[in-house]
């Protein structure tokens, strides 16, 4: 983690910050473009982080969402907590259905299966992401959905 950690941690939390998400997005995605997938928005704040690509359900056509993923024993965990809003995000639909994806960390990637947890694995899990981004518990209170949490694991 680094300095502006703490400080993202906090803005994190404020219960309007699911608006600003298509717009923080939008600025991530731009920078990470500039820079070729070398800096993120995450990066900035401390946050480990990835790109995930993966072909959309119903159209095929690849998707790249810049989400937290956190390093856990040679694999990666995200969890589709959209800020705690109501919806699901896409990704979710789109990695469930998929057989595999791409990540994208610090420039290198590589192909990775997805398997979403469940059970004591998916709390073991979500423990660990709790973590690196604690604000996953003030999104877990904010909606009524179960979180998704997935294990991305280099194919």
């Amino acid at each position: 983690m680094g300095l502006m950690t703490p400080l993202a941690v906090r803005i994190g939390a404020i219960g309007w910050m699911p608006r600003l998400l298509p717009q923080i997005v939008a600025v991530d995605t731009t920078l990470q473009r500039v820079t070729r997938g070398k800096v993120s928005v995450l990066d900035l704040a401390g946050l480990p982080n990835l790109a995930l690509t993966v072909p959309g359900r119903r159209t095929g056509i690849l998707r790249t969402t810049p989400l937290l993923g956190v390093p856990d024993r040679g694999t990666w965990l995200v969890a589709g907590s959209y800020f705690g809003g109501p919806d699901m995000p896409l990704w979710v639909g789109n990695l469930r259905a998929a057989e595999f994806a791409e990540v994208s960390v610090d420039g290198r990637r590589s192909r990775v299966t997805g398997e979403e947890l469940e059970g004591a694995e998916r709390a073991e899990a979500w423990q660990v992401l709790l973590r690196t981004w604690p604000n996953f518990a003030v999104y877990e209170e904010r909606t009524d959905r179960v979180i998704p949490v997935f294990r991305l694991t280099p194919a």
